[in-house]
């Protein structure tokens, strides 16, 4: 199984930051009993509660209650979970746009959630970052 990209200036000038359609929403839920797990984008469980990250639709299908709705953005390079410095550079470019970013880290890419009024604007700084 292949480790991912280590080297920061590969990982930035390759990072090609890609924005998903629709909106998203992180929400909370004691279960996931009730809830099939293919319309789960992630979830986390802590000690209050689950939480997650669905699409929009999903969390009003299931009645669950959220206040922040966000733009998914993925770089699709595929970065180590080693790296150092990936998330620090891309939160510090977002927030000197004063662009608030929600980050997970998965196995093969980062996650990006920023929310969904700053989408463009994110994109367009990631892309400056990469350049």
């Amino acid at each position: 199984m292949a480790t991912g990209e280590t080297n920061l200036n590969a990982l930035l000038k390759n990072m090609t930051p890609v924005l998903h359609d629709g909106d998203y929403v992180y929400c909370t839920t004691a279960s996931l009993n009730d809830i099939n797990t293919d319309d789960i984008i992630a979830f986390f469980k802590e000690q209050e509660a689950v939480t997650l990250i669905l699409k929009k639709e999903t969390a009003d299908k299931l009645n669950l209650e959220y206040s922040y709705v966000a733009a998914w953005i993925t770089l699709t390079i595929h970065s180590s979970l080693e790296a150092i410095g990936l998330t620090a550079a891309f939160a510090t470019v977002l927030a000197k746009e004063n662009i608030s970013c929600n980050v997970v880290a998965a196995y093969y890419h980062d996650h990006i959630f920023v929310a969904k009024k700053d989408a463009e604007r994110a994109i367009a700084t990631l892309r400056k970052l990469a350049d």
